[in-house]
């Protein structure tokens, strides 16, 4: 049975997703989720023929309801690509959810000298990460219009399915940011999708408790444990004050998400409680569905 997903906005409950990202960040491992979700996935369209493709889907939203369109640095000029896309659409009334795939470079060269692929950019054997860098310069714009930015470094395949359904299932309205919290542990990297970074090692450490080392910040004893510290409180309340003030001035900007890193030590105690915290008082200000990942506990799985 494919997976049930909340409506989508637009015409007939349509949903599009365009994929794109970084060449070996994991766009074709997504397809292949799109697809498992009941999607139409259309891969690597010259960029000539997209406004046709995109005409096509909005004209008919009974047979095309879920689609996805994976673009990249093969289409050729891949900002002008989905400018085209985004117009076609947009002049329908269909707003895209744009999906954007990144890795740390480490991981990108890593997985080209594993596969033996060569980097689509690669064209002046200058190497593979000179071509990372031109890659990320070449989609930083589109990078930034992104709804959901998925940073695949460390993610299984079953981890990256459940980022996107999670993604697919908290779709925000038009007039609202797309809000992700993620905890993470600063000895295992900070989480590249990250637009904000809270660092909470300034708060006492379940770890040293031995009545605590072994449970992790989403249970009772050591969410009251951190969440009971005075410090606690206080950037608690700053933090609210700080949300309510940014959020709409990013609003006003045009910004469509926000992904907010919160770090610890191990991501296993304080930045898991304080980032389900966090959250609670994002959705308490009204400011729309909030997407919370711990990075780390996905690890210990």
């Amino acid at each position: 049975m494919p997976e049930q997903l909340p409506p989508a906005h637009g015409p007939g409950n349509q949903h599009v997703a365009i994929i794109t990202g970084l060449s070996g960040a994991g766009k074709t491992a997504a397809s292949k989720i799109f697809e498992d979700l009941s999607y139409t996935v259309v891969d690597n369209v010259p960029a000539e023929l997209l406004r046709d493709l995109a005409e096509l889907v909005a004209g008919d939203p009974v047979r095309y309801d879920r689609v996805a369109i994976v673009l990249d640095v093969r289409a050729g000029d891949a900002p002008t690509a989905l400018a085209a896309a985004l117009g076609a659409l947009h002049g329908r009334g269909i707003e895209p959810q744009i999906v954007f795939l990144e890795a740390s470079d480490e991981v990108l060269v890593r997985r080209y000298s594993e596969t033996r692929h060569r980097h689509p950019l690669d064209d002046q054997n200058d190497g593979v990460q000179s071509a990372i860098a031109r890659e990320r310069a070449m989609l930083d714009d589109i990078r930034e219009m992104a709804q959901t930015t998925i940073d695949t470094s460390g993610l299984a395949f079953k981890q990256l399915r459940e980022r996107i359904v999670t993604a697919l299932g908290a779709r925000p309205g038009p007039d609202q940011l797309s809000l992700q919290v993620i905890s993470f542990g600063f000895k295992h990297g900070v989480p590249l999708e990250s637009d904000l970074v809270f660092d909470v090692r300034f708060m006492e450490n379940p770890f040293y408790r031995p009545e605590l080392r072994e449970h992790s910040g989403q249970t009772e004893a050591v969410r009251e444990f951190v969440l009971g510290q005075p410090i606690t409180e206080r950037f608690l309340a700053h933090l609210e004050g700080f949300f309510a003030t940014v959020i709409p001035a990013y609003l006003a900007e045009g910004k469509t998400r926000l992904t907010i890193g919160v770090g610890c030590t191990g991501g296993f105690h304080r930045s898991v409680a304080i980032g389900d915290a966090l959250a609670e008082q994002l959705e308490a200000l009204h400011m729309g569905p909030v997407n919370v990942w711990h990075r780390e506990l996905e690890r210990r799985r």
